[in-house]
């Protein structure tokens, strides 16, 4: 049984703008358990943001038991945080009439791991004797690093989401969520070099926020609503004090700690994760068009995707980002 987060929102709510609502019911789905990626989330949750915004959310996380993704386009959950626009394009692809409104990961946490030392330069990946790499992997960026990066099929071995195998061979290689396996291989005793794929060329979003078109249609003042709330939630989640939001994803995830919670954010900043590149300027959930033809490009050209599968157009909708939403919130949080 997952563990649901709910904040009732009052009555007659008054909205940053002025503008008066009764508290709209909101059922926001993560793509995980609990944990500090969902940060933002859970700050505007306990700290009264929704609740400014005249919604009442309630966060639904993900889990091994649990698949989110299709209860979105079920009337289930009104937004999701799914991960990056491969899955997006599937939608598309498939007519699930969903879109894309934010992206609040600027880059894909998405690494290879190895040991540190081992491989001088990302380019030196291509002569390791194993990369372990999962099912989902292998057809997706693993077919872009073959095409792109010269990885040969030869070093492909399936990776179970155990570290054994990598913890027993310095000289292997293997897939690793940047969040994730570093920090627990270094429990284990392991010091590790991670190589970003952002970094190299992977272009995706991820951490999407996407709802049903129905909902943009219909009600786009409470899709700007969530995201604006959002956006603001991180901005205090990165910036200000996170500790509620902490005790929040604690209590919705028992195994979670502070420590955990401050290695997986310490590792947000590390890689430059969320608040870089177009989002400096425009906002964190900055999401552009042009980057999301680049990336379907991408994926076309390294065979991911055939050419002609996804209509653009139904991706997603640049409409509620971009406007700078929350840089007043990071200025006053950074200004001493």
């Amino acid at each position: 049984m997952f563990a649901k987060t709910t904040v009732l929102g009052a009555f007659g709510a008054i909205w940053a703008a002025g503008a008066v609502w009764a508290a709209d019911p909101v059922v926001f789905g993560t793509n995980w358990l609990a944990q500090g990626g969902h940060g933002g989330f859970y700050q505007a949750l306990v700290d009264g943001t929704y609740e400014k915004y005249g919604l009442e959310v309630e966060i639904q996380p993900g889990g091994p038991q649990v698949n989110n993704r299709p209860m979105l386009s079920a009337g289930r959950l009104d937004f999701l945080m799914a991960g990056n626009l491969l899955l997006s394009f599937d939608n598309v692809r498939n007519g699930i009439p969903t879109t894309v409104v934010a992206a609040f990961y600027q880059k894909d946490p998405q690494t290879l791991m190895t040991h540190a030392g081992q491989y001088d330069s990302f380019a030196a990946l291509t002569e390791a004797p194993t990369v372990l790499i999962s099912k989902d992997g292998q057809f997706s960026f693993w077919q872009w690093l073959v095409d792109d990066h010269g990885f040969r099929d030869e070093q492909l071995r399936p990776y179970g989401f155990n570290l054994a195998q990598f913890l027993s061979d310095e000289a292997v290689v293997q897939q690793a969520y940047g969040t994730a396996e570093p920090i627990y291989a270094a429990d284990q005793g392991a010091e590790v070099d991670t190589f970003l794929l952002a970094d190299h060329g992977w272009s995706t979003y991820a951490a999407t926020l996407e709802t049903r078109q129905e909902l943009v249609e219909e009600n786009p003042e409470l899709v700007q609503r969530f995201v604006n709330a959002s956006i603001e939630g991180w901005n205090n989640f990165l910036y200000g004090d996170r500790t509620a939001a902490y005790e929040a994803i604690m209590a919705a995830n028992p195994e979670m700690t502070v420590e955990k919670l401050d290695k997986e954010v310490a590792q947000f900043e590390k890689l430059g994760i969320i608040d870089v590149g177009d989002a400096e300027t425009l906002g964190i959930g900055a999401l552009t068009d042009e980057r999301v033809k680049a990336f379907y490009d991408l994926a076309i050209a390294s065979g991911i995707i055939e050419e002609g599968s996804v209509d653009l157009s139904k991706v997603a909708d640049t409409s509620f980002v971009n406007k700078g939403h929350g840089l007043d919130i990071k200025a006053a949080l950074t200004a001493d």
